[in-house]
This record gives structure tokens, C-alpha cells and sequence, in this order.
């Protein structure tokens, strides 16, 4: 009989649950966004995500247990995100997690975030029968994270889903994350939140448009895998401030969003061919850097395989050209689907299988970790 175990996420700002069998099999995953509730102030506020939790935590587990064809006595285990991410909103998923481990009389499994969005690497893999081989580098890349590892397992080169994975921090970034550059650049050119998406289609509709700036590669100093993004993000501020040009449409697309106009046409039709030329050079520069450092990783520890996990992982330009890089380097790049890339419990759900399985339980005392370390 398979291992059902319920997964809970609520490390930012998607209140998640889901149902994952034996850590492969997705029987549920539902995802409560809070986008709305944020937009208007250009980001994540805290305090109002807690709150949402809070309102959303309950009918977003029955939904899961719903979708599943099961009802709560029926899981084996219940596994919550206990960091990193913001302290308010993990307290909500592990106090939920805690009441209802306590209640049924079933194990509470502890997972860290980021290996969550591992495992949401070999979650899309085991649909694709197609399964990447250990060692690999991973990128996680988000809004909230942009960090390199490696990972390996003691057992197999192609672990099955109850292997316990053992990581080594190759590289972070020392300031931005690549998302959250994503959302101040959106901010700036008046575009909305979150910018990520937007940003990735302007970009890709920009063919022909100038380049009315070009943005070299990042420089780090010391650890030549670390990444870095406010600078770039700064150097897009003053092209912007030194280009009065910009400012009469930037404040038409302001004007259109605080009226409800956010669909893309209509946000295209207010950006000049040297704002999508900034927005295009703006993401090459990203993705450059993301995909130069992870290709350094891959060749120096000599892998097979390249993981990208996190929400960024959904944009269409990085996916493209990790898969020419990859290619013409000789290795494989895993991605998990969009729906899987972003925050979801799934993920958390499958990396919890192994955890369990490896009896790495929790108990009432289990508190959240806002800076929980995964290496």
C-alpha cells in the first residue's frame, strides 16, 4: 500500500496543500495565491500574509484531501515547511501541521523550503520517466532565493524517492534574489506585480526594438559562483533617471493599473520600443549570469545533470537557453512544470517522503525557522 502523506506550505505568500503517494505521485496539489491581496504595494507585505494563511489554511487542506478522494484519517503523515521564509506565515502551516498531526496520531516531518523545490525537480521527472542522474548542480532561483548546490545521494546515481539527498552550498547571492530584482524593475517602468511574468513577455516581444542601454556581466569578488543583482537593478534606476523620456508613459501604465488595466496587451501598448529594449537587455543580463555561473558549477564538478527549481525557473528565456548551454556542454537540464516551479505543497509533500521514511520526525516543540539553512 502506497505512503500518502499531506503536504502544507505557507513559507511567503501562497497558502498550499497537497496529497503526494510513495514522494512521485501527485493525487492533489490546490494553491491559494495572495497576488491580489499584494499588488498594490509592489511586493509582499508580512503581516497581511499571515492573515491570509490564516484565512485560507483550512478550506485549502480539505480542498487538497477532496481532490485526493480521501479524508484525513486516511494520510500517513502530515509534512509542513518549516524555513526558510517569513517567520508570521511558516507558523500558521506548522501550527495547522502540529494540530492536525496530534489529533490523528500520525508523524509531523519537517522540511526545508528549498528542498522542497528539489524535489519538485524529480516530482515533473518521474512523469517524464526521465530521471536525473546524482551528483547535479541545482539552481533555485525565486523571488526570494537565488542560491547553487550541489546534490548527491549516498546510495545511487539515479536515487528512487525515498533517498535522503545531502547538499553543498555552491554559491548565493549577496544581495537581491533574482525575482525580487525582477519585481523592483517592474516597479520602476510602472509595469505591476509581480513583474517576473510581464517582464519575460515584453522581453520576448521586444525583437527589433534599440537597446538604449547594455549591461555587462556581474563581477562578484571571491566566490566566482556567487551571483549579484542590485547593481543591475541600480544601473536600470539611473538609465531611467538620467532619460526623462521615460516618464510620461511610465506614468500612463501607473495610471492604467491603479484602473484594473493589467492584461498584456494592454500594458504592451503602453511601452515605447526603448522601454522594451531595456526590458529585454535587462533580462539577457539575468539570464546570463544565472546561466553562466551554473554552467561553471556543472563543468568544475564535472555532473550530468543541471537542476532548475524555483518560480524564476518559469521564465521562457532562461529555459531556453539553459537547454541550448546544456546541450552543447553534453548534459541534461531538469526543470519541473510552471505549476510546480512556483510555491506548491507538493513538493514539500514529496520531499517529506523521505524524511518519514528515514523516521526524521518532529514533534509538538517544532518551531519555525525563518533562516533555516539547507546545506
Amino acid at each position: 500500500m502506497s505512503t500518502r502523506i499531506l503536504g502544507i506550505e505557507s513559507s511567503c505568500d501562497e497558502t498550499a496543500a497537497a496529497v503526494v503517494a510513495d514522494g512521485r505521485e501527485i493525487l492533489s496539489s490546490v494553491v491559494a495565491s495572495q497576488v491580489d491581496v499584494h499588488r498594490k504595494y509592489g511586493g509582499v507585505v508580512p503581516e497581511l500574509a499571515s492573515r491570509e494563511h490564516l484565512r485560507q489554511i483550512v478550506p485549502v487542506v480539505r480542498e487538497a484531501l477532496a481532490q485526493a478522494g480521501l479524508k484525513l484519517e486516511d494520510v500517513e503523515a502530515i509534512g509542513v515547511t518549516q524555513g526558510p521564509g517569513l517567520v508570521g506565515a511558516l507558523l500558521v502551516g506548522i501550527t495547522y501541521g502540529k494540530t492536525l498531526a496530534e489529533s490523528l496520531g500520525i508523524p509531523l516531518v519537517p522540511v526545508n523550503h528549498l528542498e522542497g523545490h528539489v524535489h519538485a525537480v524529480f516530482l515533473e521527472a518521474h512523469k517524464t520517466g526521465r530521471a536525473p542522474k546524482l551528483p547535479a548542480v541545482c539552481l533555485i532561483v525565486s523571488g526570494g532565493h537565488t542560491v547553487l548546490y550541489e546534490v548527491k545521494t549516498e546510495d545511487s546515481a539515479a536515487p528512487d524517492s525515498s533517498a535522503l539527498f545531502h547538499y553543498r552550498k555552491l554559491g548565493q547571492t549577496r544581495d537581491d534574489a533574482a525575482g525580487e530584482a525582477y519585481d523592483k524593475v517592474a516597479k520602476m517602468l510602472g509595469l505591476g506585480y509581480p513583474g517576473g511574468p510581464i517582464l519575460d513577455r515584453l522581453a520576448a516581444a521586444a525583437d527589433g526594438a534599440p537597446a538604449p542601454v547594455k549591461f555587462g556581466p556581474t563581477k562578484t569578488r571571491g566566490n566566482p559562483l556567487d551571483f549579484s543583482f542590485s547593481g543591475l537593478k541600480t544601473a536600470v534606476l539611473y538609465h531611467l533617471r538620467e532619460h526623462a523620456e521615460y516618464a510620461p508613459e511610465i506614468r500612463k501604465r501607473e495610471e492604467g493599473l491603479a484602473r484594473g488595466e493589467r492584461k498584456f496587451d494592454q500594458l504592451f501598448s503602453l511601452c515605447s520600443p526603448a522601454t522594451l529594449g531595456l526590458v529585454r537587455e535587462f533580462q539577457n543580463a539575468v539570464v546570463r549570469d544565472l546561466v553562466d555561473r551554473t554552467m561553471i558549477a556543472a563543468e568544475e564538478l564535472d555532473v550530468e545533470s543541471i537542476l532548475v527549481s524555483g518560480g524564476v525557473a518559469a521564465n521562457n528565456q532562461l529555459r531556453t537557453t539553459f537547454e541550448e548551454r546544456a546541450r552543447a556542454a553534453g548534459v541534461e537540464v531538469f526543470f519541473p512544470s510552471r505549476p510546480l516551479s512556483t510555491d506548491n505543497a507538493a513538493m514539500i509533500a514529496a520531499a517529506a517522503y523521505s524524511r518519514f521514511r528515514a523516521g526524521r520526525l518532529a514533534d509538538l516543540t517544532l518551531n519555525a525557522d525563518p533562516s533555516l539553512s539547507l546545506a
